[in-house]
């Protein structure tokens, strides 16, 4: 039945064709009167009667009619299959490397437990032919109505109807550069609830479920991170080995038994935080790339200095030191104008340290103006880095992510 009414108003599911030769069903408000021009007064009887809409995401028990009322998630349109999904796997592989079967539990969390919190999954790549948009259009036509592939601008309209019903949205040249962007994007990624607002009607607040899939050219600055941001998993693409025009056509065709594989498939993770996965398991050097690019000028100049301390002077494995030390450096590196608040702000609100309790003795590193450090006992409230954790702030590779404390 293309009519229903819920509540008081009447709607009419519609299909609109696009250029794919799909079509894309949505419900339009349509008015009693032209119901009766159309069918005549004795149809409004045959109509199906609704209390009210509800939104349960479900694909392998889904029910359109819940108690009395109709539920607008879209249905779930494939049945697995026995068979073996080869192509799939393979251009899985190419997706996520070795992080392979982190990948196959993100699918088959947004198959078996769609209200499950996920990270905000970006795939980048600055070389054309890598697969992104692939990925995209394989998820769309595994999840169908379900799912919509949004501009930047979309994302930043206040009207959402389109897309705050929907499992995952997924975001194609993505450039989300200003902060609230990469505000709202994170509140999203983790809210049970959220306002939508249509052209014309009132805001309702809904239960929000969506996952947030971006893809984007740009490998350094698509979105504005800061350093502790935990809620991305940025995977960098490589070129894809051989050409194959049809490769969506042949993913589309192990829909099937993609499905039975992965129903069949043990996860190999547990859910242990609110997103599922560890942030070590989804840290990636990409990841990395963003945040170091995303540094204030400042930040980076510190953590450079320390690191040149460091260079030039094997025998230590931590740095001890106050934060008249770092405007004195800085100040010999020739880098003038930072005063005291802000070198205290990158060091307890981005590196999250905090200075001794006590005026304490501690080895102070001096640069002399031909470019070398020397050593003196000093006094003072200082703060303490570890070697490791230096590394970590310069996104140099000899160093462990999981054990790094701060």
């Amino acid at each position: 039945m293309d009519y229903m009414r819920i509540g008081t108003t009447y709607y009419k599911t519609i299909r609109k064709p696009m250029a794919s030769g799909d079509s894309a069903v949505s419900m339009v408000v349509w008015s009693k009167e032209c119901i009766k021009q159309d069918h005549g007064n004795s149809f409004l009887s045959s109509i199906p009667k609704y209390d009210g809409f509800c939104f349960v995401p479900s694909h392998l028990n889904y029910e359109r009619v819940i108690g009395n009322f109709y539920n607008r998630y879209n249905p779930f349109t494939h049945q697995p299959k026995e068979g073996y999904p080869t192509q799939t796997l393979l251009f899985l592989n190419h997706v996520f490397g070795e992080q392979l079967d982190l990948g196959l539990d993100y699918i088959k969390i947004l198959l078996t437990h769609p209200t499950q919190m996920l990270p905000i999954l970006c795939l980048v790549s600055s070389e054309r032919n890598t697969g992104k948009t692939t990925f995209l259009n394989f998820l769309k036509a595994i999840f169908g109505d379900n799912m919509t592939l949004n501009s930047n601008e979309d994302f930043r309209s206040n009207f959402n109807a389109e897309w705050a019903h929907k499992l995952i949205i997924g975001v194609d040249e993505t450039f989300l550069d200003r902060k609230e962007d990469s505000e709202r994007l994170k509140s999203l990624s983790t809210s049970k609830y959220y306002k939508i607002e249509a052209k014309g009607q009132d805001r309702q607040e809904i239960e929000f479920f969506g996952k947030f899939i971006l893809c984007s050219n740009n490998e350094d600055n698509f979105i504005f991170m800061d350093q502790g941001e935990i809620r991305y998993w940025i995977r960098k693409l490589p070129l894809l080995v051989y050409a194959n025009k049809n490769l969506l056509g042949e993913l589309q065709e192990e829909i099937p038994f993609f499905l039975s594989y992965l129903i069949e498939r043990p996860y190999s993770t547990k859910s242990t935080t609110r997103m599922w996965f560890r942030p070590e398991q989804i840290a990636t050097q990409a990841l990395k790339r963003v945040k170091r690019y995303n540094r204030n000028k400042l930040e980076v100049e510190m953590s450079q200095i320390l690191l040149f301390i460091l260079d030039t002077n094997d025998h230590i494995t931590e740095i001890c030191f106050c934060l008249s030390d770092m405007q004195d450096w800085l100040m010999k590196k020739g880098f003038r104008g930072y005063d005291s608040g802000a070198i205290k702000r990158v060091l307890q609100d981005e590196w999250k340290l905090q200075p001794s309790d006590n005026s304490n003795s501690y080895q102070q590193h001096r640069i002399i103006g031909d470019g070398t450090t020397h050593e003196f006992t000093q006094k003072g409230r200082f703060y303490r880095l570890m070697k490791r954790e230096i590394l970590n702030l310069n996104n140099l590779d000899d160093f462990d992510d999981k054990n790094i404390t701060f």
